[in-house]
Formats: C-alpha cells, sequence, structure tokens
C-alpha cells in the first residue's frame, strides 16, 4: 500500500432556482394588477351606467306623470264642457216646445172667438132685421177676421233653430212685442260710435259690407266679450247671460256703409234683471 494517497476530493454542487421562475412571478404580478385596475375601472363604469339610467328612468316617470295629470285635467274640462252643452241642448228644446205650444193656443184661441162671433152674427140676423145692426156685427167680424190675418201672418214670419220668430222691421217687430212673450230693444250702432248699451249688454260695431248683407259686431256681457263677423242679416246670434236659463237674440235687419239697426230680444224671465238698466222701445 502506497503510502501517499490521492486525496478524495468530493465535490459538492449547489443548484440555484432558475430565473425564469422570478421572472414568471413578476409577470403574475402585474397581470393580477392590471386586473385588479380593469375590473375597478369595470366597476366604477357600471355604477355611472346604472346611476345614468336611473336618473333617466326617473325623468321619463316624472315626464309621464306630468302628461297624465294635463290629460286628467283636460279630461274633466271636457266632461264638464259636454255637461253644459247638454243642459243648454235640454233648455233649448224646452223653450222650442213652449213656443210652439203658445202659437197653436193663440190660434185656436181667435178661432173660438171667430166662430163665437159668427153664431151670434147668426142669432141676431135672425132676431133684428135692422141694416145698422147687421152692419155693426159685420164690421165686429172683419175686425177679428182683421187680427186672425195679423196673427196667421205672424205665425208665417221665419223662424231660428231655437223656435223664436224673427221680425224683419219695426211693425214685425211691434207685432212680437204684442205677443207678450219676450222683451225687445231696438238699437242703431255705428262704426265710430264705440259700445252702445241695449237692454243689459253692449255691441260695438265693428265692419259692415253692404254688398253682401253682412256685418261683424262686438257683444259685451257679463264683463266678458265675444266677436261675430260676418254675420247674415236677420240671422240671429243666441247667447247666455248669468242667471238666465233661456237664450238672448240679437238681430241686426239692416247694414249700412257705417251703421247696423236691428233689435235684442230678452225673455220674460230676464226683464226683470234688464229692467233697471233701459226701456224697452216702443
Amino acid at each position: 500500500m502506497s503510502e501517499f494517497q490521492e486525496p478524495n476530493y468530493q465535490t459538492t454542487t449547489t443548484v440555484g432556482t432558475p430565473r425564469w421562475v422570478g421572472l414568471a412571478v413578476v409577470v403574475l404580478g402585474v397581470i393580477s394588477i392590471l386586473g385588479v385596475g380593469v375590473g375597478y375601472t369595470a366597476l366604477n363604469q357600471a355604477k355611472s351606467v346604472g346611476q345614468a339610467s336611473e336618473a333617466s328612468l326617473k325623468q321619463t316617470n316624472d315626464a309621464l306623470s306630468q302628461r297624465l295629470a294635463k290629460s286628467e285635467e283636460a279630461n274633466q274640462q271636457l266632461q264638464s264642457d259636454l255637461k253644459v252643452v247638454t243642459d243648454k241642448l235640454n233648455v233649448t228644446q224646452s223653450d222650442l216646445l213652449a213656443a210652439r205650444q203658445q202659437s197653436k193656443s193663440a190660434v185656436v184661441a181667435y178661432d173660438r172667438k171667430l166662430n163665437g162671433l159668427k153664431s151670434d152674427v147668426s142669432t141676431q140676423l135672425a132676431t133684428k132685421a135692422s141694416t145698422d145692426d147687421v152692419s155693426k156685427l159685420n164690421g165686429d167680424v172683419n175686425g177679428v177676421k182683421t187680427g186672425l190675418d195679423a196673427t196667421n201672418n205672424n205665425l208665417q214670419m221665419a223662424r231660428s233653430e231655437m223656435g223664436t220668430l224673427i221680425a224683419r222691421n219695426h211693425d214685425e217687430i211691434d207685432q212680437l212685442r204684442r205677443m207678450g212673450q219676450r222683451d225687445y230693444y231696438e238699437f242703431s250702432v255705428t262704426k265710430k260710435g264705440g259700445t252702445q248699451k241695449v237692454g243689459s249688454i253692449q255691441v260695438e260695431l265693428r265692419d259692415t259690407n253692404t254688398k253682401k248683407n253682412q256685418y261683424t259686431i262686438n257683444v259685451l256681457t257679463d264683463d266678458k266679450s265675444f266677436e261675430k263677423k260676418n254675420r247674415s242679416v236677420n240671422e240671429p246670434i243666441f247667447f247666455y247671460t248669468d242667471g238666465s236659463r233661456a237664450a238672448l237674440e240679437l238681430v241686426v235687419n239692416k247694414v249700412g256703409k257705417t251703421t247696423a239697426s236691428g233689435y235684442l230680444s230678452v225673455p220674460k224671465s230676464g226683464a226683470t234683471a234688464s229692467a233697471s238698466a233701459a226701456t224697452p222701445s216702443n
């Protein structure tokens, strides 16, 4: 055995961590941070979109609520107007029936009176041969016939859609006045004369058209005014005043270049209210 032996060197190799592992960890960390940032940003955007949608939905709901409120208000107004019109139509129909009944009653009354006088004539002629008596009786009969003819002429006057008779001149106005159903106020206005009081209302002539027999007039009543444009001569204008259930009737019979004349017809029920303001013309 050799006294010198070669030294036995034991070599220890240390295996270190590869560098790619560290890089991978760093990359994963960066990706995680980016993911967290992206998620946070997306969350904020979603929150903003939700708030915007909420605000838009609230605004839409408010607009719809306002439209619904306006629709309900308009519906209530229409129902109120419909009720007023229905009431007016009922009153108009009642007035028409009453006017027809009164006209029929007047004719029947005159017929009875005429028949009674004829009977008296026959009786007195049978007992008296006096020429004077016969002449007197004939005069009475002729007078009744004249009155009956006048009544028939009244009934042949034009009637409005509300059943009232329309007078075309002063004589016919007097005939209507004698019937005693309404009060009549005659008037004459000019374009430069401003407003003029007629009965319980005021009228103002705005314009005239003599070729077409038309006029434009403004009516003032109950602190309100309304204008009637291009109305024809002898065409009645109906309107209501506070406290009156029957319509007032305004008729213009004649127009000139700057003037218009006619009458205002007021139902007897409303005559009390207007009597203190004006006196019917004769």
